[in-house]
């Protein structure tokens, strides 16, 4: 197992850890937090939950992730549903939107962050960057697996995060 493989598996834990924790929600499903310009908020992601969208939306056969005209989310359907909700970075599990209830509070999370800080600093990551940037960064990286120095196919992303 590559070191990438390792750190993916850690970054899946913390959303595990995240999904056991008593915390309420109330997400009615209206993907309004997936509404970017709207909200006037992104998620920040690490290198490594940028990683593991990736892998999700690669695992599904796509090799393209395009910037939507409307400033929504690049994975999120015209259905209006996360195309890789398993796979969902942690801003988007810990919901910054209104209508679920707000962000979680800090002090909730804290140590899931600092376990997803750890595994971005692992992979040579310089922190949280808004979903787009983070997801067009991984893309690029992806095609090539350090563990074994494979050449994949390349993948693409298309427009740029506003």
């Amino acid at each position: 197992m590559t070191g990438r493989e390792e750190q993916l598996k850690e970054v899946s834990a913390v959303y595990a850890e995240l999904a056991a924790r008593p915390i309420e929600r109330n997400c009615t499903a209206t993907a309004q937090c997936c509404s970017f310009r709207a909200t006037g908020r992104t998620p920040f992601l690490t290198k490594g939950e940028a990683f593991f969208a990736i892998r999700a939306w690669r695992a599904a056969g796509r090799k393209v992730v395009s910037a939507p005209p409307d400033g929504s989310c690049p994975f999120l359907a015209s259905t209006g549903r996360c195309q890789i909700y398993e796979a969902r970075p942690f801003g988007c599990r810990t919901h910054f939107c209104e209508a679920a209830g707000g962000p979680f509070a800090r002090a909730e999370v804290r140590d899931l962050i600092q376990r997803l800080e750890r595994v971005d600093t692992e992979l040579g990551g310089r922190g949280g960057v808004n979903l787009f940037t983070a997801v067009t960064a991984a893309m690029e990286e992806w095609e090539t697996d350090p563990g074994r120095g494979n050449r994949r196919q390349k993948g693409r992303c298309r427009g740029r995060a506003k």
